[in-house]
């Protein structure tokens, strides 16, 4: 077996307006049957994707918050990758009336409030980044990323890098489909990302999504 893992973002991905259709979580169910390993590699915080999607069990390893905090949902155990997230910058923020959103380490807000997060940070003297996701905007320490998380739960795993597919859609996945052995971008993803992929499905979101399972299975072969 080539691909023995797929590594696939969550919105705008797998789902479209934060749920998962009947078609894709049976794919899904298809590719744990062909004895490959899920990954659902995500900028939400582990709370806010419960609240969305009840099929935790689907997958082998979840990385939330944008490669910061691990979960493995047939143990429950969580596995935080970098230090949590600052009060100091949170503290900040919200003094200034900034819609935030915190989880165990990544700090969040949404556009026009980059540039008053980017301020802050240097105000203070943190090592932070800043990663966009279309309308949302991530804080996360230095070098924390989709591609950092993937590569601990490959180590849990034992799966080389080259052996995984990774899709998404946005901005926040170049990491990811930079360091997986195929590169997907579903037809929606933005322009940018559909140029460096390896494939570009003709479906969008969950349909793209199969059509990288119904390949997977059939023939092993994508890229």
């Amino acid at each position: 077996m080539r691909f023995q893992a797929i590594a696939s973002d969550y919105d705008g991905t797998l789902a479209r307006d934060g749920r998962v259709d009947r078609e894709t979580l049976a794919g899904l169910e298809q590719v744990r049957e062909s004895g490959r390993k899920l990954i659902l590699v995500t900028g939400r915080e582990l709370p806010s994707l419960h609240e969305v999607f009840s099929s935790f069990h689907l997958f082998d390893w979840i990385v939330a918050e944008n490669g910061a905090l691990l979960h493995r949902p047939a143990t429950g155990e969580e596995r935080l990758l970098c230090p949590p997230a600052s009060s100091e910058l949170v503290a900040s923020l919200r003094k200034q009336r900034v819609p935030l959103s915190v989880g165990e380490c990544i700090v969040a807000t949404v556009r026009p409030h980059d540039a008053v997060v980017v301020q802050a940070i240097r105000e203070l003297s943190l090592s932070l980044q800043v990663i966009f996701n279309k309308e949302a905007v991530m804080i996360l320490p230095k070098g924390t990323n989709k591609s950092t998380g993937l590569a601990a739960v490959l180590t849990e795993l034992g799966i080389a890098r080259k052996s995984v597919v990774g899709i998404g859609d946005a901005e926040n996945d170049h990491e990811l489909l930079s360091f997986c052995g195929c590169s997907v971008a579903v037809a929606n993803a933005i322009p940018a990302l559909k140029q460096r992929a390896d494939v570009v499905t003709g479906g969008s979101y969950g349909a793209g999504v199969m059509e990288v399972i119904d390949r997977l299975i059939e023939t092993d072969r994508l890229c």
